[in-house]
């Protein structure tokens, strides 16, 4: 493949006809593929069994956020599946100590916490009601994930380097919204290149429009891995 595995792209499309058509698309070029909520409703999870079944590492980005015990049930659940190389939960100790107990020692499925969402600027936070800045935030978060023995986080760009410093050198820092230059920024508040977001520590990217909605996605699926390949990995 002519992919780079630290590439992943966001299968954030209206049906699984939809982003089947995508995958076969971009061919070799992508080796990593995001299955989201929007696909949940029409065949997420068999999307992300077959993906499998090709050969395709697989990123469930479902956002787990229920009671403890909920939690730890559906990630048994998803792990037993097969289905996935990388599950996302809410940040927050209980849920992730929840899904934690309930990948048990199954170690191929990695789970990350969501620190905070990349369309939420320091605004929004003050508008939701907490106290402290989106920096503050993450920081706070990236430790309790540290502690409930989570295998990384999700975290924006331009928190890449905090997530680094606090996790250490084997911990995972996936970002999304990545931007190639001179791509919209759509809805992302904390957006950077490919090449900014790994110098800065990211360990993978999750890049989706500017490769999806473009005219020709393969190509502009293999400029992002030239610009990715010249910096090294982060783990």
């Amino acid at each position: 493949m002519s992919a780079d595995p630290r590439l992943i792209v966001a299968l954030d499309l209206p049906t699984r006809a939809e982003a089947e058509a995508m995958v076969e698309i971009l061919g070799d070029s992508v080796a990593f593929y995001k299955v989201g909520l929007q696909l949940l409703a029409s065949g997420g999870m068999e999307m992300a069994c077959d993906l499998k079944a090709r050969g395709r590492d697989v990123f469930l980005d479902w956002k787990l956020h229920d009671i403890g015990a909920t939690v730890e049930k559906a990630t048994a659940a998803i792990v037993a599946s097969g289905a996935c190389d990388l599950l996302t939960v809410h940040a927050e100790p209980q849920v992730m100590e929840a899904a934690v107990r309930g990948r048990a020692n199954e170690r191929s499925a990695k789970i990350l916490g969501v620190t905070v969402l990349t369309s939420l600027s320091g605004q929004d936070l003050a508008q939701i009601g907490y106290g402290m800045g989106v920096e503050a935030l993450i920081e706070r978060r990236v430790r309790q994930a540290v502690d409930a023995g989570l295998d990384g986080v999700v975290a924006s760009p331009h928190e890449a380097a905090l997530a680094r410093r606090i996790g250490g050198p084997d911990f995972l820092v996936v970002t999304p919204g990545v931007r190639p230059a001179g791509a919209a920024m759509n809805d992302q508040a904390r957006a950077a290149t490919p090449a900014e977001a790994l110098a800065d520590g990211a360990s993978h990217l999750v890049v989706g429009r500017p490769i999806t909605a473009v005219a020709d996605p393969r190509a502009v699926a293999r400029a992002i891995s030239d610009q990715m390949r010249p910096v090294a990995a982060a783990v």
